[in-house]
């Protein structure tokens, strides 16, 4: 049990929210219903959410809104990459903050929900109270080719080999390529078992020290395909952003919003060269490095400071 966050708590409401023609999302809320709104989004992407994450958060304080984005978790279509863009999910979390009827809510993101949160906070600046983000990802090609290309293997050269096996020599000059490939066959097990070790990698190398609880995820096939195969269709098209350096390029437009970063010192997966570019771009956020953590939330450094993060801005609304 993680001392550092708060009680386990059941959501107060669920429901599904149709967002276009083809997809369908699923919602919750927990919390105090009259307080302050805060949505959390997931990473991976594909990722989906889990009755965890509601832990961060004061629920005496917060209505606390979790949703999984398109095709991932309870989201229908599951795994379903068409109309599937950075765009598209930013056009839901408003369409979501609407059906809700809340006026603006605080956004907390880690990883892949690190660049949705940016990219949505910049583009709805008026929407956003405050921000929590965690294990930054700028997805610039070089982070990338670090974490699917070799550079990480230098850290997980154990781990690494299965990933690298499931593709034989000749696809090798490009992995994500490779997998997009066995990711979209028209075999299902060839999806399944690229799935599999895509996931795997992903899973072995998210903490510091391994963590069986994450682990076990990456034996269950339907949530392997949703992550992999929506994370890669992403990495695919660079994340659907105009530019490698597009996020960065915009954070004047962010830069009166209350934020807190916070970043694991050997985060193998979005390592910390990106949270120190964030930081040396936006000097006024809050800029937290855990000394002795690596990627995951669920890491005891990184939920310490991620609950005193969400508290930092509930004492920040509380004094207004």
């Amino acid at each position: 049990m993680n001392k550092n966050l708060y009680a386990d708590i059941e959501p107060y409401n669920t429901g599904f929210l149709k967002v276009s023609d083809i997809h369908t999302l699923y919602y919750e809320q927990s919390g105090n219903p009259s307080g302050h709104p805060v949505v959390f989004l997931h990473g991976g992407p594909g990722g989906g959410t889990s009755p965890s994450n509601r832990k961060f958060f004061d629920p005496k304080f917060y209505r606390i809104i979790l949703f999984d984005q398109r095709g991932a978790g309870k989201s229908t279509p599951h795994a379903c990459l068409v109309e599937n863009t950075t765009w598209n999910l930013i056009e839901d979390i408003e369409k979501l903050r609407e059906h809700l009827e809340i006026a603006e809510w605080q956004v907390f993101g880690g990883s892949w929900g690190s660049t949705l949160a940016l990219a949505y906070s910049q583009s709805h600046p008026d929407k956003v109270t405050g921000m929590v983000l965690r294990g930054i990802f700028l997805l610039r090609q070089k982070e990338i080719d670090w974490f699917y290309e070799g550079g990480a293997a230098t850290i997980f050269p154990d781990v690494w080999e299965p990933f690298r096996d499931h593709i034989p020599e000749s696809e090798r000059g490009c992995f994500v390529k490779a997998y997009h490939k066995r990711l979209n066959s028209d075999d299902k097990e060839t999806q399944y078992a690229a799935s599999r070790a895509w996931t795997k990698w992903e899973m072995m190398t998210a903490h510091l020290l391994p963590n069986e609880v994450t682990l076990k995820r990456g034996d269950d096939d339907e949530f392997c395909l949703a992550f992999a195969r929506i994370e890669n269709h992403y990495f695919m098209n660079k994340g659907f952003l105009p530019s490698d350096s597009f996020l960065l390029d915009n954070i004047d437009k962010i830069k009166h919003i209350n934020t807190v970063i916070v970043q694991g010192r050997y985060d193998a997966c979005c390592p910390m060269t990106s949270a120190w570019d964030l930081h040396k771009a936006w000097p006024e956020a809050d800029f937290k490095v855990v000394p002795d953590a690596g990627h995951s939330a669920n890491e005891p450094g990184i939920s310490e400071q991620l609950v005193a993060a969400t508290n930092k801005l509930k004492n920040i609304i509380e004094e207004k």
